[in-house]
Formats: C-alpha cells, structure tokens, sequence
C-alpha cells in the first residue's frame, strides 16, 4: 500500500510494502501517480518519496511480471505485454514533471525501479544502509529510454556502463562520487522532511520556474524553450514574491512568500 500525508508544508508518499521490501507493481505506481498529480500546489512547498522499514523500494515486483511474462521462461506471449512498465514510466515523468521539488529519502536499497525512482527525484537524502543497483543484465530486462537518459545526465557515461552493463551495486560512497546524494544523513526521512520544510519556505515562482526550466534545458533550447523560460524570467521579475524578497533582504527579516 502507498501512505499519503501532509505534514505542515511537506507532502510525503511511503511505499508501505515492507515484506516485499517495498517493491512496486502497477497499481502503487498509479496510486503514488494520483496522489502526486493530487498535490495542491498552493498549500504545499515540497514532496518527500520514501519507503517503509528498511529498504527504499527493492524493484518491480518480479513475481508480477512474471506472470506477466507467462511465468514459464518463455518471454512475453504472443498478445501479452507488461503491465508495469507503462504505470511507472507515467509516474516518473509525473516525478520529473512536477511543479513542486520531490525529496528521495533513501533510507535503505534502492535497487531496479527503485534507483530508477530516486534518480527521476530532485533530490536524494540518503542513509548510511542505502545501496543503489540496477541489476538489468542479470534479469535480461532493458530499461526505457528516459529512464536511461536521466541515468546517463545525472552520474555520467561511465559510472551508467558500470550500472547498466555490469550491473554493479553502488553503496554511499561510491553513489556520492558519482552524484547520486546530495545530503548524508543517519536518518533520511528526518533529514529530507527538514529539507522539504526549508524548501517550502521559499519563493515557490521561483522554485517551480527553475525545476521548469532544468526540464527544459535537459531536452533541449529549441526556440520555443526559449520563449517560455524568457516567460518564466517575466513572471517572476513582476511578481509580488519578487518585492516581498527584496523587503525582506533590505528589513533583515525572513520572507513570507505568497507565490503570486
């Protein structure tokens, strides 16, 4: 099951699937994708993904795409197909869509889908226990080109061959060299729903332009990009968060951003 909550300005999802290890099927991906497209944006500054108990999220529940498969070895039937795939490329990109900045709290492995699940967040907050591994080639699975594209941008070409082709396991060291973790933390959850907070208080133009406009640049600056990220620079430069930032600077105070 998928637990939803708000906590102050935070939303948090957790994958509550402990005796599996919090693998994903198809219908947690739909329930986390509504949930996420749920998310009014005006009360909420952040979104944090974590899983319960000790892992974040060990993959795809391969017993269901097995069945999926057939279950015989065979390979998808003539007339089957995944089930899974379609839901959980459709609530990555909701991850990587959304306006609001969503917090991997990786308390634990993160293997398959669930390394694929944190790399599509804006931020990952990770625990001392937390492993990272896509282990395709000993499956005979091939991931999606986006999931292999956001991969690639975010650890570089050759820490991706070393996930992707030799299916390597990454622990915390090696996934901070890499790029993977932004902030180290005993307690991830903690450490990311503090983080959510201290997002949640800032200009959420701003915050929502930006992750827009990273979006933007990783597919590209065709002309039409650049039309819309000069509209988002118009946007905040006549906003009233914009004066209430520069009162605030100039009154030594913190601001109270309304995000208008």
């Amino acid at each position: 099951m998928i637990r939803f909550e708000i906590r102050d300005r935070v939303a948090l999802a957790t994958i509550d699937r402990p005796e599996r290890r919090n693998a994903l099927n198809a219908e947690l991906c739909d329930v986390l994708h509504d949930h996420l497209v749920g998310i009014d944006i005006d009360a909420v500054g952040a979104i944090v993904v974590t899983g319960e108990g000790t892992a974040f999220c060990s993959g795809a529940d391969l017993g269901r795409r097995a069945a999926d498969t057939g279950g015989d070895g065979g390979g998808i039937e003539h007339g089957g197909g995944d089930s899974f795939r379609p839901a959980f490329d459709r609530f990555l990109q909701t991850v990587v869509e959304h306006p609001l900045p969503v917090i991997a709290a990786v308390n634990g492995p993160a293997m398959g889908a669930g390394m694929q699940l944190a790399v599509a967040c804006d931020f990952r907050v990770v625990g001392p226990k937390a492993r990272f591994a896509i282990p395709a080639a000993r499956l005979g699975v091939v991931l999606s080109a986006p999931n292999i594209a956001r991969l690639e941008r975010l650890v570089g070409p050759g820490v991706a061959r070393d996930v992707l082709l030799a299916a390597a396991t990454l622990d915390v060291d090696a996934a901070d060299r890499a790029g993977l973790v932004h902030r180290r933390a005993d307690d991830a959850l903690a450490a990311a729903l503090a983080w959510g907070d201290e997002l949640a208080r800032l200009a959420p133009i701003t915050v929502r332009g930006h992750k827009h406009a990273l979006n933007l640049v990783a597919r590209g600056l065709t002309p039409e990009a650049v039309v819309e990220l000069r509209a988002l620079e118009e946007r905040a430069f006549t906003s009233d968060d914009l004066q209430e930032g520069l009162a605030a600077s100039s009154e030594k105070r913190d601001p109270e951003f309304r995000g208008r």
